[in-house]
């Protein structure tokens, strides 16, 4: 048996690719005829593609000459760069022969391998390209003969599985059904105002650099984030950007006026690291809303503490996507992480430092987030620090 190949087989394996990257990233796909829809599934599979003319040997792949042009240094000018388009005119079968770096790099981020090294040992039998064969006429008869019979035992064997199929799902339903009663999961539907309402982009001011007991300077400190909040399913999911550590998360309402938020610190791995509890009264009147967390100061080490802690979530906007900005001069120069948004034609820079709660132009946050927002496990003198012990270098 053969590999599919053309537009068969690019579609099945995008379909797959989505599949694979809603599930591991959380956002969802909207396949549509917008090409832009389509360009952060892009960009992570150029990854994979501009690094074919190093991989052939590793990921079993056909051989592919580098990319001797200089002049274009960055997305989407490199030779082996893969286009929002490029994925959208596939995926609906308008393109009839691929790009082959587009098919291995769908290999490789499916199956670890490229395409050669696939057809060696083929794990997903949907990619294969079935052949009947001609039974010999000498058989026919005897085949004939064994027909009422062999149908009976197939019958037979569809109808168990049939049965324990419907069992199966049975006791999946009852337990999700369980366990969202136990656990009180979604137990608000969540209207189209509340999902437009909360549904964007957030910054939020944090004290906590205050509670890090490593650091001296520490008197007087805030840090902004950047939350990125999207509708899924009756819940939200999202992704919060901080000045030196990242958070996944998800948000449910309550009931009509309270959501919870559960994040964790990203990694790479499936275990929790540093989870953070948080209650939000939530005012749709106001941009500005304020949360009250159990979280931690995220000091080093052992040092490491839960601190109960204000949160002040102002609303940015609706809509559009966040990217890291690395690398750059601006970069350098402010000595913070930069992550940009990106709304229609506008885009907005924020720089996520620690920082001293006087330099914010913005006063009245600065009764809000001092230190008599912060609360200690345990009560310790001198760890929050005021303007009569503060400590300095």
């Amino acid at each position: 048996m053969n590999l599919k190949t053309g537009k068969e087989e690019i579609v099945y394996l995008l379909t797959e690719v989505f599949k694979k990257y809603e599930k591991t990233t959380g956002q969802e796909v909207v396949r549509n005829t917008n090409r832009k829809n389509y360009e952060d599934l892009a960009k992570m599979l150029s990854k994979i593609s501009n690094e074919l003319p190093h991989t052939a040997e590793t990921l079993d792949h056909d051989h592919y000459p580098p990319d001797r042009d200089h002049k274009h240094l960055e997305y989407p000018y490199l030779k082996y760069d893969i286009t929002g388009g490029q994925i959208k005119d596939a995926y609906n079968g308008i393109v009839t022969n691929p790009r082959p770096f587009i098919v291995d790099a769908c290999y490789i981020y499916l199956f670890g391998v490229g395409r050669r090294g696939f057809e060696k040992d083929p794990k997903d039998p949907d990619l294969l390209r079935r052949t009947e064969g001609i039974r010999p006429q000498r058989h026919r008869k005897t085949i004939i003969k064994r027909i009422p019979a062999l149908w009976l035992v197939i019958m037979a064997v569809l109808i168990v599985l049939l049965a324990l199929s419907v069992f199966e799902w049975q006791e999946a339903t009852n337990k999700l059904n369980t366990l969202r009663k136990d656990m009180k999961i979604m137990p608000y539907v969540a209207t189209a105002q509340d999902i437009a309402a909360l549904e964007g982009v957030w910054q939020v001011y944090i004290g906590s650099p205050q509670a890090r007991v490593s650091d001296n300077n520490r008197y007087h400190m805030v840090v902004s984030n950047i939350v990125n909040v999207k509708y899924k399913d009756g819940y939200f999911l999202f992704n919060r950007y901080g000045a030196s550590f990242d958070h996944d998360g998800y948000m449910q309402f309550e009931n009509a006026n309270v959501v919870s938020i559960h994040s964790y610190v990203k990694n790479n791995s499936d275990t929790i690291e540093s989870p953070r509890l948080s209650l939000m009264r939530f005012d749709r009147k106001h941009k500005r809303l304020f949360v009250i967390s159990a979280s931690w100061n995220f000091d080093v080490g052992n040092k490491n503490d839960i601190i109960g802690i204000r949160e002040v979530y102002t609303k940015q906007g609706q809509s559009g996507s966040i990217e890291e900005v690395i690398n750059t001069v601006e970069n350098s120069s402010c000595r913070c992480k930069i992550v940009r948004w990106k709304s229609g034609a506008q885009s907005t820079n924020f720089q996520l430092r620690n920082e001293n709660i006087d330099s914010l132009t913005d006063i009245s946050l600065k009764s809000m987030l001092d230190e008599h927002s912060i609360l200690l496990r345990q009560p310790e003198n001198g760890v929050i620090l005021t303007s009569g012990n503060k400590v300095n270098n």
